[in-house]
């Protein structure tokens, strides 16, 4: 499995590799800081799964997984944001993409990453 973690807060992004690393050792986890950083990897491998931070700089998660959902039509992508107001839960679903609420939490993570 291959995943990719997308948020512009290093904090974020340590607390998630730390999560999904300890429950799936055996997974290669990469990292980016903004949308267009995570189009970057994107290219260049298969993802299993992916999780976005809504807010970020240079391209928010919504444009990214605009880009994203159609070039991983199996992979799991899931919003991970702090922005829970209706419209981006809607944006979520017309993207085809999940949505979890933040603060991150390692019940939350696991419940979605397996």
């Amino acid at each position: 499995m291959k995943c990719l973690i997308t948020d512009d807060s290093k904090m974020s992004l340590m607390m998630l590799n730390k999560i999904i690393a300890n429950a799936h050792p055996d997974w290669e986890i990469l990292q980016a800081s903004d949308g267009l950083q995570a189009i970057e990897i994107a290219k260049d491998n298969e993802l299993d799964l992916i999780l976005l931070d809504f807010n970020m700089p240079n391209m928010n998660g919504a444009e990214a997984a605009k880009i994203l959902r159609p070039q991983f039509p199996n992979a799991k992508i899931a919003f991970l944001t702090a922005n829970v107001q209706e419209a981006i839960q809607n944006i979520a679903v017309d993207l085809k993409v999940d949505f979890i609420p933040k603060p991150i939490t390692e019940a939350k993570i696991l419940k979605y990453v397996g």
